[in-house]
């Protein structure tokens, strides 16, 4: 009797071990081995010469020295195991099945592409070096850009992104936001950007007169109401697009007469003026 109650006194603690072996393991202090779960991810890094075994392992010291890593449609819906690629530049791994991206432990990371995946979140806070980031083409509803300020190019098309602050990107050249749910956009702290295509938006207000270096702007397809291209460089702009916006009439440009003899893609009722009632 004693001894069958000494089982039954036991058993919480043997089904806690048991529970405890079967949990999967963590890269940290695993015998320089790291954990890589995704078959076709590893694979992926045998056919690169990283890895020679298909056993979810990869030997650490010969990852984390790489600096450029091509993942591009291997359909991989694990990336774990990619935050021992600590001198890592360049990651794409555009076109899987990822629904989360973990890029905490890759402070040296320049440029991302994780385009047309299925990301709901994207937190890119310690990748402070980053200058390129191709994020299109996923599930996102908020992105914060607040600690890269070294970024000159943002794709964040084809998301449900419904604000952007670019406030503090202040390097931005290209900015690709098209496709989203903003209501607003401000643009006046980035005097570098050259492309902004913000096309098919709820935009009602668009101000670009800080934007000197523009070149190429589509803003069409959103709720506009007012737009001031007044940037005192107009004719630098060589591509303007800004129809299908039926709430707007006049917009404020630099040279009426210029831009009505160069910039022909608006709608039937919109027309220039130097200073819009």
């Amino acid at each position: 009797m004693k001894k069958l109650l000494l089982i039954l006194l036991c058993l919480p603690l043997l089904f806690t071990t048991c529970k405890k072996e079967e949990e999967e393991p963590t890269n940290t202090g695993n015998n320089g081995l790291t954990y890589v779960p995704d078959d076709s991810f590893e694979q992926h890094l045998i056919d690169e010469g990283y890895d020679n075994v298909l056993d979810d392992y990869v030997t650490t010291s010969s990852i984390d020295t790489v600096t450029h890593l091509y993942i591009s449609e291997k359909h991989i819906y694990d990336l774990r195991g990619i935050e021992d690629f600590t001198a890592l530049t360049y990651l794409d791994c555009y076109s899987n099945q990822l629904t989360t991206l973990d890029l905490s432990n890759n402070p040296a990371l320049d440029t991302l592409a994780c385009t047309s995946n299925q990301l709901t979140t994207l937190d890119v806070s310690n990748n402070t070096a980053l200058t390129v980031l191709r994020c299109g083409g996923n599930q996102l509803t908020s992105l914060d850009l607040g600690n890269n300020t070294a970024l000159t190019l943002l794709w964040c098309l084809y998301n449900q992104l419904t604000t952007l602050d670019v406030s503090q990107n202040t390097a931005l050249t290209t900015l690709y936001c098209y496709n989203n749910q903003l209501t607003t956009l401000d643009v006046s702290q980035n005097t570098a950007l050259t492309v902004l295509w913000c096309t098919n938006n709820q935009l009602t207000t668009l101000d670009v007169s800080q934007n000197t270096a523009l070149t190429n702007l589509e803003c069409h397809y959103n709720q506009l109401t007012t737009l001031d291209v007044r940037n005192g460089n107009n004719t630098k702009v060589f591509y303007f697009f800004c129809g299908n916006n039926p709430l707007l009439y006049c917009i404020d440009v630099d040279d009426a007469t210029w831009s009505t003899s160069n910039w022909t893609n608006i709608d039937p009722h919109h027309y220039f003026s130097e200073n819009c009632p």
